[in-house]
């Protein structure tokens, strides 16, 4: 079964949906007329339900099947990130420094044209729960949904995700078995030191130099405290000292951040900081202080939703197009959230034009492919009419 000719039918009014939203870029948490563009179609489908303000901006809609069954979920998400846009298009986003660069606007149109096609033919028996998300950008809107009750208001058995991935060719498809996207975490080390004269150091002690020490030391965590055969990234993104040529200065600061797929990798790492830390402050004879904090947990299929969500990808693009254990990426998501409280999985859909993948996602050049507006969709609908089919 390929892409669904009524939905195919249908792209350029989908496109049209996309193009909107990406003109309207908002913030996590923010999304106020998104939610608002997101339930006025819902409501024009005609689906059975449509509920707001979930987890603030979140909407969420409720379609019956023909007849009695299990519920299942299906979440895209709609927040947009602080990048001012450099993609060129006519419907680039018409709001200095927000953009849709990481392609949840594609996300929303998709699952906005399922909604649409669910509602029309009901060719499944069950319910379909459509979760449309805000702030996944870092502002953890699905944990918020999953604390405000979502699963006991909505009690679904199983639940799905999908994310654009421009590094794969439009009409493919990858399904990671088990862990598909890292933990993320975030650390910040400020050391304190003596400030004094820069032509006379030894008469101070020099955070600069000790922040520098730290930065080499924390690479060997990973390098040679971690099995080569696990994975693992600690990165320093930013090392801040000074303000002058010639004052060394009484503290410097160093942040970054963790990637971890195992709960004892990401334990490990955090301890070993708090030691390299201390130990290379008593080399320096500077004093540093550790705040080390947990981000998004691991995205983690379940083995059986993985099968049944490439399966499901296969009908809509053949088996030979889906690849069913990639390597997992070291980007996070907040959909692990929901992965924790329900058994499902999260699939890579392609956006690449051929063989070129274009600008990456959160690159101020970045646009969804619009060609695969009717593959995401069909992949929603075959999903659904395969887990809850029809008698």
């Amino acid at each position: 079964m390929p892409v669904i000719n009524s939905v195919a039918a249908r792209q350029d009014e989908i496109s049209s949906w996309r193009r909107h939203l990406h003109q309207n870029p908002e913030l996590g948490f923010q999304e106020v007329e998104t939610s608002r563009f997101v339930a006025e179609r819902l409501r024009e489908f005609g689906v059975d339900e449509v509920h707001t303000g979930i987890a603030k901006t979140g909407v969420v809609a409720v379609v019956r099947g023909r007849g009695e069954g299990p519920a299942i979920g299906l979440r895209a998400d709609m927040d947009a990130l602080p990048i001012s846009e450099e993609s060129g298009m006519s419907w680039a986003s018409r709001t200095p420094g927000r953009m849709h660069a990481c392609g949840h606007d594609g996300h929303t149109a998709m699952l906005l044209g399922a909604a649409r096609h669910l509602a029309e033919t009901r060719s499944f028996a069950g319910t379909a729960v459509l979760i449309f998300q805000p702030a996944e950008e870092g502002g953890g809107g699905g944990r918020l949904m999953v604390e405000e009750g979502l699963f006991d208001r909505f009690p679904v058995e199983r639940v799905f995700g999908l994310h654009n991935w421009p590094w794969l060719p439009v009409g493919s498809f990858a399904m990671c078995q088990g862990p598909a996207m890292a933990a993320a975490d975030y650390f910040e080390v400020t050391v304190t030191g003596q400030g004094c004269h820069a032509a006379m150091p030894h008469t101070g002690r020099d955070p600069v130099v000790a922040a520098a020490g730290l930065v080499q030391a924390i690479q060997t965590i990973v390098s040679r405290g971690i099995d080569p055969v696990d994975n693992a990234v600690v990165s320093v993104t930013k090392l801040t000292g000074g303000d002058t040529f010639n004052v060394v200065p009484e503290r410097a600061s160093l942040v970054g951040t963790v990637r971890t797929f195992k709960p004892t990798t990401q334990a490990f790492i955090q301890q070993r900081m708090g030691e390299v830390v201390s130990g290379i402050a008593a080399a320096y004879g500077v004093t540093a202080a550790l705040n080390y904090r947990h981000g998004y947990p691991a995205t983690v299929n379940s083995a059986e939703e993985a099968t049944l969500g490439a399966d499901a990808a296969a009908d809509v693009v053949g088996e030979a197009a889906v690849v069913r254990d990639p390597a997992p990426a070291m980007g996070a998501e907040d959909f692990a959230y929901m992965l924790q409280r329900r058994p499902g999985s999260y699939i890579w859909m392609g956006t690449g034009d051929g063989d070129q993948p274009g600008p990456s996602l959160h690159s101020p050049h970045y646009d969804f492919n619009d060609a695969a507006l009717p593959v995401g969709t069909s992949y929603w609908v075959r999903l659904v009419e395969r887990l809850l089919p029809a008698a």
